[in-house]
């Protein structure tokens, strides 16, 4: 399946300042790379010049008018640097200085006045003051039959320069080329988000997966009535943590799958995910509990031997329990190894352990002797699968089941992949009942129900009959 267009209707604005808020350090370092590279290449390549000034007024000589003044100013002015540049001058400097001066004289005027600002720049802020100092001096025996009308009184002494009156280019620039890379880093992140080819919202979701979506649960803060969650406990249904629109989107779900498997006749359902940690255990026990409110009689098998983690959402410990893999070797009778809710008609077969090698403790012919035992005695097995990514041991447990489920969480597989997995589950002779989208964050622009104050009677309520 290939992605021919992008819609702007499956871009989230959220998701994307969540992709900016998660990478804000490469952002930085971005800029801080920029600014660096700039402040020290300008430092290699820069070599600072040192400017001595000096102020000089232009009169005309046996002339009393302000105007000749000004207009001999701006005459003098542009042919100055011309004379203050000449080989006749530079060899004067050198016999009155005794050494070779590296260094530019420039001339400009001080407009509507007969100012003249002489500027001298040389690497060496010495060299700067001797050259400015001693053209001053010897300017008149080469200008002379240039300038024989004029006469230059200095206004202001040249002094020596203290810090250089010029910078690096690249240095002067480093705090934009900071903002340019930062920008640039944005717009990377925002083209890996547009061009991710995720379940990004419903939209997206209902657009490019193959099946239907049976239930949306909305992303839950694990927080208590403004207050963290700091037991890290599971937002099951049966905890008064959960918040009302997860629970109501939970039991919602379990209503939808349990109409698709009734209406077909199935009782033993698969739930997977294409990657971990995309919540499909949670998902799998809220199922079960949904199902189990309604007087059912569920049975959830943890299957995942490699990674499990029902034991831990249900606060299990293994001290006085079986784990699923002894039923699988054949060392206990599966009833012996059962745990059920006191609340509710709920049974489990947790695994408390990870199997280095799950193909070495599953028998396939055990394995349809216990699925074919568990249908006779409940109405209703859940089966809480291995990521299909990660484990070959999905694909055995989907053999035997009679419809499989899979969780997406909110951009995290790939879509085709997902849908590869579909097709798997098809050419398996497995029915499909569809997808459930976990954790999915709405849009800001879409308004929530806030549970405040006055629904805090009818939550408590709710929590009491849990206890």
């Amino acid at each position: 399946m290939r992605r021919e267009s992008i819609h702007f209707d499956e871009i989230s604005i959220r998701g994307i300042c969540g992709d900016l808020a998660h990478s804000i350090l490469y952002i930085i370092l971005a800029a801080a790379a920029l600014w660096l590279g700039a402040t020290g290449v300008g430092n290699l390549t820069y070599t600072p010049q040192y400017t001595s000034s000096a102020t000089v007024v232009v009169t005309a000589r046996n002339e009393y008018s302000t105007y000749s003044s000004l207009s001999m100013a701006n005459e003098m002015a542009g042919v100055f640097s011309e004379v203050f540049q000449s080989d006749a001058l530079r060899e004067k400097i050198l016999e009155d200085t005794g050494e070779t001066i590296q260094g530019t004289i420039t001339c400009s005027a001080i407009e509507e006045t007969n100012l003249l600002v002489l500027n001298a720049s040389s690497p060496d802020p010495r060299q700067a003051y001797l050259l400015m100092n001693s053209a001053l001096k010897n300017y008149e025996d080469v200008s002379e039959y240039v300038f024989s009308n004029a006469s230059l009184e200095i206004v202001q002494e040249p002094e020596v320069p203290e810090a250089p009156s010029s910078e690096s280019r690249l240095i002067a620039m480093r705090e934009l080329l900071a903002a340019a890379g930062a920008a640039g880093m944005i717009l990377i992140i925002l083209l890996f988000y547009v061009f991710r080819f995720t379940v990004k919202n419903e939209i997206s979701a209902a657009r490019q997966l193959d099946g239907k979506v049976r239930g949306v649960i909305p992303y839950e803060k694990k927080t208590a009535f403004g207050k963290k969650n700091r037991s890290k406990q599971a937002l099951l249904l049966s905890s008064p943590l959960v918040s009302m629109p997860v629970a109501e989107a939970s039991r919602k779900m379990g209503a939808q799958v349990e109409q698709h498997m009734n209406q077909k006749n199935l009782k033993v359902l698969l739930v997977a995910s294409i990657s971990e940690n995309e919540g499909k255990s949670t998902v799998a026990a809220n199922l079960a509990l949904a199902l189990a409110e309604k007087h059912k009689k569920v049975l959830l098998v943890d299957s995942d031997l490699h990674k499990p983690a029902l034991y831990k959402i249900f606060s299990r410990k293994q001290q006085g329990h079986h784990s699923l893999d002894e039923i699988l070797k054949g060392e206990i009778n599966w009833r012996d190894a059962l745990i059920t809710e006191r609340k509710h008609a709920l049974y489990s077969l947790l695994q408390f352990r990870p199997v280095a090698d799950p193909a070495k403790v599953t028998d396939l012919p055990r394995l349809e002797e216990l699925i074919r035992t568990w249908r006779e005695e409940m109405d209703y097995v859940i089966i809480d699968s291995s990521p299909i990514a990660v484990s070959t041991n999905a694909e055995l447990w989907m053999q035997l089941a009679d419809t499989a489920l899979l969780v997406i969480r909110q951009d995290w597989s790939d879509v085709r992949v997902i849908n590869d997995a579909v097709d798997l589950i098809w050419q398996s002779g497995v029915d499909f009942s569809g997808f459930v989208l976990n954790a999915f964050q709405s849009e800001w622009t879409q308004p929530q129900r806030e549970y405040r104050y006055k629904d805090y009677a009818s939550y408590k309520s709710y929590a009491s009959e849990r206890k």
